[in-house]
């Protein structure tokens, strides 16, 4: 892996997730974005067109989703993202289609980080739950 990309990957295991409804430990699903495609900052207009684009995809897989935000720890970088109950197969075909770098998996609480595009090792991030602030609404800026 180069450095750049190191850097990435390491900024993605930092991740911190908002949300305005606590999720089962029991249940499996993905977080996926389509923000920022391959780690290029994109404008907020078109970042919600691709968002909406996204949601379009999730519908058609007829699965329980939600809204989810991920956050830098300082949280001056957020990403709207949707918790998706599907397998981790279909989410990283989603992943590659929106051009994204990795998704998140999770599974009896465990949160792993999954490359998409980069070639990079799936990566265990130990529990979920403690990265998890449920908050009342979710931030407009993302």
């Amino acid at each position: 892996m180069d450095q750049s990309v190191e850097c990435l990957w390491r900024y993605y295991q930092e991740t911190q997730f908002l949300i305005t409804q606590g999720l089962s430990s029991k249940i499996s699903f993905a977080i996926i974005t389509a923000h920022n495609p391959r780690g290029k900052a994109l404008t907020p207009c078109q970042n919600r067109l691709l968002d909406r684009k996204l949601q379009q995809d999730i519908l058609m897989l007829r699965q329980p989703y939600r809204a989810i935000v991920g956050a830098s720890q300082d949280r001056k970088h957020m990403e709207k993202s949707w918790a998706v109950s599907t397998d981790k197969a279909s989410a990283i075909e989603l992943g590659r289609k929106f051009n994204q770098n990795a998704i998140y998996y999770v599974e009896d609480d465990k949160l792993q980080l999954v490359p998409c595009l980069l070639s990079a090792q799936e990566t265990p991030l130990g529990a979920f739950s403690p990265r998890v602030n449920v908050v009342h609404e979710l931030p407009d800026r993302v």
